[in-house]
């Protein structure tokens, strides 16, 4: 049987593409997986099942943070690979953040809209990676051809026991910080005058202003449902799973635009997080 073949939940539907090796595939299989339910052809959630690990490509070579190669060589074709790789790495892995949130935390106690949210992050997340891969090539290179790091996954595995974790450190620390450093690297490639690379960060910084929106407001959400006070909990969750300090410059009028209001961060910031 055809896995993406009718009837099926939508948490078959995540599996398919969590269990994607091929980084294209991956992104196809998500944005088919979103039009399938926005057309009402998959209806039912389904229940919870989520892998370990997502099924990933042969290449890149993963590497520790630490490990990972300097940039040099500013204004270089070889340095507009490097950064739209890494860029398009990430997105291979929101892509499979998107559905693991679907897959691993079903449950009929969350709205229909709670899922209307992940899989539209999903389709942005794969809509991402395809432009960067069509980036890279036409500069004559493939997603694949340079090491990338394993941060991100690692962060889902940090929070892979509570979806309220998981909301405070993935689409609230990660994609925010993306909102943060995203418009530099827009006027970099402007600069070098490769209007196309820079076209299509501003595709993604605009999408990810409502994946951290989307973050921010099921955060709150859950928030409400336990009697939590959001922004000590978000501090606390923070401490807890995140490894590291959050680092300004904050992009505030991006944050403020996804209601990340300033009084959630700015004194963890100032206290590195202590």
């Amino acid at each position: 049987m055809n896995p993406m073949s009718s009837p099926m939940a939508l948490t078959d539907a995540a599996a398919v593409v969590l269990g994607t090796a091929d980084a294209r595939a991956k992104a196809e299989a998500s944005r088919a997986a979103a039009r399938r339910w926005r057309a009402g052809e998959i209806a039912a959630v389904g229940a919870a099942a989520a892998p370990e690990r997502p099924a990933r490509p042969p290449r890149p070579e993963l590497k520790l943070p630490r490990d990972m190669p300097k940039r040099r060589g500013a204004g270089t074709n070889e340095t507009r690979v490097a950064l739209l790789h890494a860029v398009a790495h990430i997105e291979l892995n929101a892509i499979d953040l998107a559905w693991d949130i679907v897959a691993r935390f079903a449950s009929p106690e969350l709205p229909r809209e709670f899922f209307d949210d992940w899989v539209r992050v999903g389709d942005d997340e794969a809509k991402h990676f395809l432009l960067l891969a069509a980036r890279l090539e036409a500069l004559g290179a493939a997603y694949g051809d340079l090491p990338a790091h394993d941060g991100l996954w690692q962060a889902a595995q940090e929070t892979r026991h509570d979806l309220l974790a998981r909301l405070a450190i993935v689409p609230i620390v990660l994609e925010a910080r993306g909102l943060d450093v995203t418009p530099t690297m827009i006027a970099r490639f402007d600069r070098l005058g490769d209007g196309e690379s820079a076209a299509v960060l501003r595709i993604i910084y605009a999408d990810e202003i409502g994946h951290v929106a989307a973050g921010r407001r099921w955060f709150e959400w859950l928030c409400a449902r336990r009697g939590l006070a959001p922004v000590e909990t978000w501090r606390a969750l923070v401490r807890k799973h995140f490894r590291g300090a959050l680092k300004p410059p904050f992009n505030n009028a991006a944050r403020a635009e996804a209601g990340f209001a300033a009084e959630y961060y700015a004194a963890q910031a100032r206290t590195n997080m202590d």
